[in-house]
């Protein structure tokens, strides 16, 4: 990790996974004024803008160019957090691995296999690493996103394994609901994010809802009762 800013004990902490573009980038940005944000990606070019845009805004984040499909990483990470500042009041998980689009019986062995590991497992991991964390605050929230690819014609790899990540994450919602901690799914309009746009290349960009729309709207689903 690459600490990026000055912390101190009472700063509300948000992880976020799959920070670097996107609707995580907007996530990063509009909790900046009151989090301490830990930005998860792959990219280290794109999470270093994050942390200038961060800190336009007054905020702090601290870097962690990591890949989630890394289990050690990942472990490393969390135990990292623990360490440091004891607890994650926010993790709102964003990363997503987008398959080529092909006919069910044509998808490659390698690509349905990565989906599941990214997309699937890496997201079981995480939720046993991070609950601890959460449970650490005083009112830890994990914010995931559903969408409507699942069952959708050519999104065999994609569609199949955001379904297993979100039937987990239901699952768990289910679980926690009078331990915590609290489990949140927001379902966003589609936006131009650069998996969108390798999912429909050519597509008009311009009708697609804003990244920073969309988060607003996800960080006001948790303040709902």
């Amino acid at each position: 990790m690459t600490n990026e800013g000055m912390t101190n004990s009472t700063d509300k902490i948000a992880l976020i996974t799959g920070a670097s573009r996107g609707l995580g980038a907007a996530l990063a940005e509009a909790l900046a004024p009151t989090h301490h944000i830990i930005a998860v990606a792959r990219t280290s070019g794109a999470l270093e803008e994050l942390d200038d845009r961060i800190k336009a805004k007054g905020g702090s984040a601290t870097l962690a160019p990591l890949d989630i499909c890394d289990q050690g990483a990942m472990q490393h990470l969390c135990r990292s957090v623990y360490d440091r500042w004891g607890h994650v009041d926010l993790w709102a998980h964003t990363a997503i691995h987008g398959a080529p689009l092909a006919p069910s019986g044509h998808v490659d062995p390698k690509d349905f296999d990565k989906s599941m590991t990214c997309n699937a497992t890496a997201a079981q991991r995480l939720i046993t690493y991070v609950e601890p964390l959460l449970l650490a605050a005083e009112n830890g929230t994990a914010l995931f996103f559903d969408d409507d690819a699942p069952g959708v014609r050519y999104f065999g790899s994609y569609g199949a394994s955001k379904a297993a990540q979100m039937a987990l994450v239901r699952s768990w919602r289910g679980e926690t609901q009078s331990t915590g901690p609290r489990v949140v799914i927001a379902k966003p309009k589609p936006m131009p994010t650069g998996l969108r746009a390798r999912f429909f290349p050519g597509e008009d960009r311009a009708p697609l809802a804003s990244p920073h729309e969309e988060a607003k709207k996800a960080l006001d689903l948790l303040q709902q009762p």
